[in-house]
């Protein structure tokens, strides 16, 4: 039986339901950042309240919303589950095998400055495996490195969850720019363009911010030159490819420029001191072991393999190959207990529509598929058997079976928000700010990643309520599209998958309630700064941005 959302639920008020159903994200952020709740279990928790939430408040039929739940559950495990099993997997194999200290020797080559050492793995690594995968990726695989290289866990994670920031608008190929493109129909280059002349203000900053988070004010001036190095060649390669090129490469090629910037530096600057973490060793300053040219490229061939893979799998084409050539694919085309059973209303669409439900894991082109087929590869040139890669695969599957339900829960929850009409109701709340929308429009694109974990989903969610609300209070609604994504990237370091992932890569399994007081924080200080930053470019500098025809 059909099941038609209603967003003013409650006494016919979008304000009253919407305090009602912020009821369970309120709970989620009081069982991390106060009850220091471990994440599998304020996971499994809220999504248990939620569903008692929209069953009473919306009158949501029970078997549709367990439905609703239990779709988000399967896409928590795959692909997302799948990508941080994969790289972790990858990780590990390196460390059993004895090359992730050859690994070590040769960063601290070029720096065995922690400082240094976060600039190139945490903001420049990290934006690259954004650019060419996303999902978590970035986030397992620069912390495993940084706990590696021997950074304190809980740094290691919070710098790359903040270090991801930059690149996440353009993150996996440009997915989050094409989706605010389709469900909008601007386009993805304009909005691109429009991106691109945000993002770049906080890329300049974040890795001033990061060291200075990290070391302090006193140890941050003393590599400064290296900062602005990095910030300054990331931001100007980032607002060149998306002004220019479109969505599709940003990242890659600001987090290559940066990266590369960076190291030729180094050969001609070094800072005056080494700095650790004062929990380190006194012997900080003691010899590095010099390994040959072979042994360098060996023990780094998983991640060369690794960079070729998600390069390759990222690519349009080769997506277009697997899903239409190959039909690689896992498609349930109607979810069942779900699929054409609830609509959506206005004001959302301009009438009742099929809200469809289905589930596809293009498997093959995933990009957990990719890093695993580097890490099989990489088991033969590092002389692993596949009886030793089984052991290992194993126990990276028991250390992550904490997360994957943190994972799980918490996509299944966005996806009944979703469903259930939530993530509209509190929408529409923002919408109906009049010209304080301007201001508050990164807040919605914050909230949206906060609640389902990807800025692709958050503007797929709200891109179209972005648009329409600009129109209708007279600001480009280009910028606004634009700021739900700007403002969504400062909200990925809190979302509580993206917390799940970098706790599990760093071993914090059952803290990642420390992780979420460490962020939140960063995270709204960052969104202050971007509503700002949009509100002046709606009202003081709206030629910043480019405008549609029809505007």
């Amino acid at each position: 039986m059909p099941w038609y959302q209603n967003y003013a639920a409650l006494n016919n008020s979008i304000g009253l339901t919407a305090l009602a159903v912020s009821i369970p994200i309120l709970f989620l952020f009081w069982a991390l950042a106060i009850k220091q709740m471990k994440g599998y279990i304020a996971g499994v928790l809220t999504l248990l309240l939620t569903l008692a939430d929209v069953i009473i408040v919306y009158k949501m039929p029970v078997g549709t919303a367990l439905s609703a739940s239990f779709l988000g559950i399967v896409n928590g495990l795959f692909p997302i589950a799948w990508i941080v099993v994969a790289a972790v997997f990858l990780y590990n194999l390196t460390v059993e095998s004895g090359h992730f200290e050859v690994i070590k020797s040769s960063i601290a080559s070029v720096s065995d400055d922690r400082r240094i050492q976060a600039l190139l793995v945490a903001f420049c690594f990290g934006a690259f495996l954004e650019g060419a995968a996303g999902f978590g990726a970035p986030v397992a695989i620069s912390g495993a490195i940084l706990i590696g290289l021997g950074f304190e866990p809980l740094y290691a994670a919070g710098l790359c969850l903040i270090a991801n920031t930059a690149p996440v608008a353009f993150g996996a190929i440009g997915s989050p720019i094409i989706a605010a493109g389709s469900v909008t129909g601007l386009g993805d280059f304009v909005i691109s363009q429009a991106v691109g002349r945000q993002l770049p203000f906080l890329s300049v900053v974040i890795p001033l911010y990061l060291i200075i988070l990290m070391a302090g004010w006193k140890a941050a001036k003393e590599v400064l030159p290296a900062i602005l190095v990095t910030g300054v060649s990331f931001a100007v390669a980032q607002w060149w490819s998306s002004n220019y090129l479109g969505a599709y490469l940003p990242d890659i090629i600001s987090s290559l420029t940066s990266l590369v910037a960076t190291t030729v530096f180094l050969k001609f600057w070094k800072p005056k001191t080494i700095w650790r973490f004062p929990s380190e060793k006194k012997d900080a300053n003691a010899k590095v072991t010099h390994y040959s040219s072979g042994e360098v490229i060996k023990a780094w061939s998983p991640f060369v393999i690794l960079t070729v893979m998600v390069a390759i799998w990222g690519t349009p084409a080769f997506k277009n190959w697997v899903v239409k050539d190959l039909q690689w694919i896992i498609n349930i085309p109607h979810w069942p207990g779900l699929d054409g059973l609830v609509y959506k209303m206005t004001p959302i669409v301009s009438s009742p529509s099929v809200y469809g439900a289905s589930y596809k894991w293009e498997f093959f082109s995933a990009g957990g598929t990719a890093i695993l087929i580097s890490a099989i590869i990489s088991m033969a040139i590092l002389r692993i058997s596949p009886a030793k890669g089984a052991v290992v695969f194993v126990r990276t599957v028991k250390q992550l079976i904490y997360p994957i339900i943190t994972m799980g829960s918490v996509l299944g929850f966005a996806y009944l928000a979703n469903y259930s009409g939530l993530s509209f109701t509190l929408g529409l709340l923002f919408a109906s700010t009049g010209k304080a929308f301007a201001f508050l429009s990164p807040v919605l694109g914050w909230m949206g990643v906060f609640l389902t974990g990807s800025d692709t989903s958050a503007n797929a969610l709200f891109g179209k309520l972005q648009q329409v609300t600009a129109e209708q209070i007279g600001v480009n609604p280009v910028l606004t599209v634009a700021a739900n994504s700007s403002g969504g990237v400062v909200g990925k370091m809190i979302s509580p998958q993206s917390i799940a992932v970098a706790a599990a890569a760093t071993s914090l399994v059952g803290r990642e309630s420390d992780l979420f007081r460490f962020t939140i924080k960063h995270s709204l200080i960052f969104l202050v700064a971007v509503a700002i930053m949009i509100t002046l470019q709606a009202y003081v500098v709206p030629w910043m941005i480019p405008v549609v025809a029809s505007f």
